[in-house]
């Protein structure tokens, strides 16, 4: 997902869901294909301006009959609408809080409203549904003005989920009937919520992306980022009282929600440091992968202590030993470990440690570091020269994870790697690179050239294979069944830039552009892909059949907005769904045609955005 400062759960077995029936199917009526007819691109302003669906889901069973179920998008509600309860006042979805719960207020004195939902957690608690959605980041403010660009005001701001308490009617219809803001008082705040996932004992797993691993006082530019968000945190979360801690941020959040709709909250410093896009446990409750968002990323694995416990358990960063240079690329993967830890012991490292205690640091001289230096380039373009100080293997490892990798000769050159989706029966893991540019290229400037491709802005949905015994660098077992092993992309999940169209498209509408949002359902064997994507006019929603490698758009945005939300639960009461929410309307590439951005502009609400779902599929 981007950030405009430049720029979901296992459901392989049906039970682990949270929304599922206890009904099986027989073998005479059991599902033995779906399929999606096509949404084709939208061709009128009309057209571009909505978010729908003209698709139908046909499902073929095992007695030979074929049903046809007309798809439709659905939306719960709108980040603007006034639904949200707190302390028995009404405010609007995406307001956002602070550390008491009080809302945050823009330069104008109103009300500072997210226009940016994300991930979605459809959750059957008990008898009771609930759905938590991430808001991302701040886009605009009340007079319009885009917020991050406006003199005098933040560029980021502290940010918020929401849980809705959701019903069902007898036809599948879903109702938000209650929305509430969840409290993140108690671990210091939330900071760019992006993408989440479902866990397999059924709690939310979120994210905390775009914060970037403080930058040292040498890289002046991203200095100067990191220290504009730890002012908003201090000066609007935390109402100037105290200041906030860079080390709290960028931490793997989990959200437990019990049966009354209560929350309880944690954030697992175990599980390392990054600008995490989303977590992905696998099928064995103890092995997950990190997304980590941005350009000079790492790839990282962390393989819990228990099963459904993420407190404590080792981490593992991926080196990319390339084998070929063609579509997309193509590599073995062998892994790093960077150390065990528990969320207790990483959270009081974080509590007392700066970057300068874990670190000496100096810039490099024409492209040299100084004897007992290292230059590594981490998260950033700018190259560094480090030296760990002693006895700060595990504070690197888990507060510095991007720079410790790099240390240790693992991979930092994936740009923009987004979601990750698990096909459990094949034993394939499906990770989102939306665009193949800048540290994925060859650059023999770089202090290490692990990926060497050609560039593609349109990116690709990679798939990596998993297997069991796999040992690490070191030759010591890795205690996981799910590692991955190997890295390529199907061709079909390669974009295809082109010259711009007459709308302004810089990509192949029928073909996927800048992946983001992935999510893999085991019963439809379809991998669903919503992208995020300047180089379309309209991003859309694909579903892509891993049996039959079709590929088929089944849902097209409002012009210039995100798919984002996306969860698939296979069989909630006799029915399915495809959680989908949609951020930024109106946010237009620059490529779009000037006539039809006028035409556009005025139809399009920019501060509206919706958390829905497809609906209309029969439970499988």
């Amino acid at each position: 997902m981007r950030m405009k400062l430049l720029t979901a759960a296992l459901l392989s077995v049906l039970s682990l869901s949270g929304c599922s029936d206890d009904n099986n199917d027989s073998s005479s009526t059991a599902l033995r294909a779906i399929e999606f007819t096509e949404t084709p691109a939208p061709a009128t302003a009309d057209e571009k301006a909505r978010t729908y669906t003209q698709s139908v889901a046909k499902l073929s069973y095992a007695d030979g009959r074929v049903v046809e179920a007309p798809l439709s998008y659905n939306v719960l509600f709108s980040v603007k609408d006034p639904i949200a309860e707190v302390n028995g006042k009404k405010y609007a979805a995406g307001q956002l809080y602070n550390d008491r719960m009080e809302p945050l207020l823009d330069p104008m004195g109103n009300p500072v409203v997210a226009e940016t939902p994300d991930s979605n957690s459809l959750l059957k608690i008990d008898s009771t549904l609930f759905l938590v959605s991430h808001y991302e980041y701040d886009w605009l403010l009340s007079d319009g003005s885009v917020a991050y660009t406006t003199p005098g005001w933040y560029t980021r701001m502290p940010m918020s989920m929401t849980l809705s308490e959701i019903t069902q009617a007898s036809n599948g219809k879903l109702t938000a009937a209650r929305v509430r803001p969840i409290d993140f008082s108690s671990v210091n705040g939330l900071w760019i919520p992006c993408a989440g996932s479902q866990t397999p004992w059924n709690t939310h797993l979120g994210s905390e992306e775009d914060y970037d691993l403080i930058y040292n006082p040498l890289d002046s530019k991203n200095y100067g980022t990191t220290t504009a968000g730890l002012k908003a945190l201090g000066e609007l979360y935390f109402k100037g009282e105290r200041q906030a801690n860079p080390y709290h941020y960028g931490i793997i959040p989990e959200v437990t929600v019990k049966a009354d709709g209560s929350t309880h909250v944690v954030k697992h410093y175990a599980m390392a440091r990054g600008t995490w896009e989303m977590a992905k446990v696998m099928p064995d409750q103890r092995t997950a992968y990190l997304g980590d968002d941005g350009a000079y990323v790492q790839m990282t694995m962390f393989v819990a202590d228990k099963a459904g416990d993420l407190s404590a358990g080792t981490v593992y960063t991926a080196k990319w030993n390339q084998t070929s240079d063609q579509g997309g690329g193509r590599a073995n993967l062998s892994w790093i470990k960077l150390g065990h830890g528990t969320d207790a012991e990483i959270q009081a490292l974080a509590e007392t440690l700066s970057f300068s205690d874990i670190f000496e640091a100096v810039a490099p001289s024409a492209g040299s570091c100084a004897a007992g230096f290292t230059r590594v380039r981490a998260g950033s373009a700018a190259d560094e020269c480090l030296r760990l100080k002693p006895g700060m293997e595990k504070a690197a490892a888990f507060l510095e994870t991007r720079r410790y990798t790099a240390l240790l000769g693992g991979t930092t050159e994936w740009t923009k790697m987004e979601g990750i989706a698990i096909n459990a029966k094949d034993k394939k893991l499906y990770m989102a690179m939306s665009r193949i540019e800048s540290s994925m290229r060859s650059d023999a400037t770089e202090p290490a050239d692990h990926i060497r491709l050609a560039e593609n802005k349109a990116g690709a949905t990679y798939t990596l294979d998993l297997q069991s015994g796999v040992k690490d660098s070191q030759g010591n077992a890795i205690n996981s069944d799910w590692v991955a092993v190997s890295m390529y992309v199907e061709p079909a999940l390669l974009g295809k830039p082109i010259s711009a169209d007459a709308a302004g498209n810089t990509a192949d509408v029928n073909s996927i552009a800048n992946t983001d949002n992935l999510f893999f359902s085991e019963k439809m064997r379809t991998l669903f892909i919503g992208e995020d994507s300047g180089m379309h006019i309209n991003n859309f929603l694909w579903a892509y059949n891993v049996d039959t490698q079709k590929l088929t758009r089944i849902l097209t945005l409002t012009a210039g907005a995100e798919s984002t939300g996306l969860q698939v639960v296979e069989n909630l009461n006799g029915h399915a769904y495809i959680m989908s929410n949609a951020q930024h309307y109106g946010d237009f590439p620059s490529s779009i045609n000037a006539d039809l951005k006028a035409q556009l502009t005025p139809m399009i609400d920019r501060f509206n955005a919706p958390v829905g779902y497809i609906g209309g599929i029969p439970g499988l």
